[in-house]
């Protein structure tokens, strides 16, 4: 059943609201990025064979074989887990806006781990005075 006209002037109401409140979550909620299937496939069979290695390394008291399934193990789990740092499988950064067009925005900039704790460090002190 098709929505009335006022059902959809709320929508686009509601979605308009909502893109100028969070950017962010809007463009989470509507972009349709592909799951990186092949990524953690590709990541399971690295484990296995670097388990594989491992304990064949065991099994044969080669120390360097059992290092080398660790290696391919732990290497093919952190690859299968990570996130690119190039770019986003959802699509591009921006504000995806009702009517379909996007606006381009610069990605926030994270601060580092020393700004972070600076920042506590001068809060609490400001808390004490």
């Amino acid at each position: 059943m098709p929505l009335s006209e006022y059902e959809q002037r709320v929508l686009e109401q509601m979605e308009r609201q909502l893109t100028s409140d969070d950017p962010r979550l809007a463009n989470t909620l509507t972009s349709r990025g592909r799951k990186p299937v092949l990524r953690y496939v590709l990541g399971g069979i690295g484990a296995v064979a670097g388990l594989l290695l491992l304990v064949g390394g065991a099994a044969a008291s080669e120390v360097w074989l059992g290092v080398l399934g660790f290696v391919v193990m732990f290497a093919s789990v952190a690859i299968a887990f990570t996130r690119l740092r190039g770019g986003s499988a959802s699509g591009p950064t921006g504000v995806v806006r009702p009517d379909g067009s996007t606006t381009a925005r610069p990605a926030p900039r994270k601060k580092g781990f020393m700004n972070r704790m600076e920042d506590r460090w001068d809060r609490r002190r400001d808390q004490g005075r």
